[in-house]
């Protein structure tokens, strides 16, 4: 694998630690759209900076999972470094990989920070330098604990992200205070990526609409507003008759109090159709259902088809044992990561392969009253008027299994 071309921004992202003008800076921040570059030549100039500046010393590459990090990071540079004439060893079990050339060797440790709690990961580690990719996804006290263990003289920090809301701290703390904090700041657009054609630029800017639009696309700091999905139409994804169908899914969102939204999809062609749904709202209604009650309506929505799995909100263990006992149905624990969720519902609606047909009153209902959360400071929906969004948001989530834009390859049949 080598690199044919590069911009005069991924050029300085790889190469800042060797100038006279930006050396002296102790971090570098890449942010900006998708698929412009910032990732891989940052990650690469991390890894040059290392081995040029140090030997027999401990680094740290971040991401929000250890499998993310491998995915986003390793799996592309690895090939890259080899190309270079580089020795990588890497130990799968013990997530660190060594690297060395000309009789340095150096090793570098992976990390996830999916939550607060996984900043006592890399509590206690002496390291010359670290590498967060998309930090705006982690809790600011792993990013924090991370560049508490920078102590080694000469050490420097690199961070990658995508935009996120304005008043997420990271943006707030390093990007309006880079200066401040001695760091290069530079901001990438898809134009800065010379090996991405106009076809798949185009693509990305089909993709996506709103601030989801703004941020992936052009780059922006931008806040959330008005309602959750613009792109849903009445026109475009509402559908009536009968639709036959060769692979059968249930969504479902549980709820005692709040109301209860199971969803029943059917893939035809490359396109999820929710063919039926169950919504019952204790408020509405009047009365409580128990899990047996629920569980009734779950086997009446799937009829005599056969269901390949049941999603159902992680946080419903007693409707999850429900469902376990009675054997009929294989459960899977939904994806709750809400914005991730709702970016990928938000792809899936542009691209047009999700329906829904027009009994589906509910659903159809939500997408209007789904706002939203201006006041929250941060990328959050109002929880209101949610159910049927999150039964739907667990559906795309768990077909798209961890893949970016992965909905789409698991949307064939098998």
């Amino acid at each position: 694998m080598r690199i044919s071309k590069l911009s005069p921004k991924q050029r300085l992202a790889m190469n800042w630690w060797r100038s006279e003008k930006y050396r002296s800076f102790d971090a570098v921040i890449c942010d900006g759209a998708v698929r412009s570059g910032k990732t891989l030549s940052l990650s690469l100039g991390f890894v040059l900076w290392a081995t040029a500046s140090f030997n027999k010393a401990s680094f740290a590459i971040c991401g929000k999972t250890v499998t993310a990090v491998r995915r986003n990071v390793i799996a592309p540079l690895l090939p890259l470094l080899r190309d270079m004439g580089i020795q990588c060893s890497e130990k799968v079990s013990r997530s660190y990989i060594d690297i060395s050339l000309a009789g340095r060797t150096n090793r570098f440790y992976l990390f996830g920070g999916r939550d607060e709690g996984s900043a006592a990961l890399i509590q206690g580690m002496t390291l010359s330098g670290v590498c967060l990719d998309e930090v705006v996804l982690m809790p600011r006290s792993f990013v924090e604990q991370a560049l508490a263990r920078c102590s080694v003289s000469g050490s420097k920090m690199w961070y990658c992200c995508n935009p996120d809301d304005p008043g997420h701290w990271f943006y707030r703390e390093w990007i309006r205070k880079a200066g401040e904090k001695n760091a290069l700041y530079i901001h990438f657009t898809m134009e800065d990526n010379p090996s991405l054609s106009e076809r798949v630029k185009s693509r990305y800017k089909r993709l996506y609409s709103g601030s989801f639009y703004d941020r992936f696309v052009l780059g922006k700091w931008t806040a959330s507003e008005g309602v959750v999905y613009p792109m849903f139409s009445r026109e475009k994804h509402v559908f009536s008759g009968s639709v036959q169908c060769e692979r059968f899914v249930i969504s479902c969102d549980y709820g005692t109090v709040n109301p209860s939204s199971f969803g029943l999809w059917g893939l035809k062609d490359g396109v999820w159709y929710r063919l039926r749904e169950y919504y019952y709202s204790s408020k509405r209604e009047g009365a409580l259902r128990t899990d047996e009650e629920h569980y009734a309506a779950l086997e009446e929505l799937a009829g005599d088809r056969e269901i390949e799995k049941v999603i159902v909100d992680p946080s419903a263990a007693s409707f999850i044992e429900c469902i376990r006992r009675h054997g009929k149905f294989r459960v899977a624990k939904a994806d709750n990561d809400v914005i991730t969720g709702i970016r990928r519902v938000s792809a899936a609606l542009k691209e047009g392969r999700l329906m829904f047909h027009v009994s589906c009153s509910d659903i159809i209902r939500e997408f209007s009253l789904y706002r939203w959360n201006e006041k929250a400071g941060t990328d959050a929906p109002v929880k209101e008027n949610d159910h049927a969004m999150d039964d739907l948001r667990y559906f795309v989530s768990d077909l798209s299994a961890g893949e970016d834009e992965g909905f789409f390859a698991l949307s064939v049949a098998r």
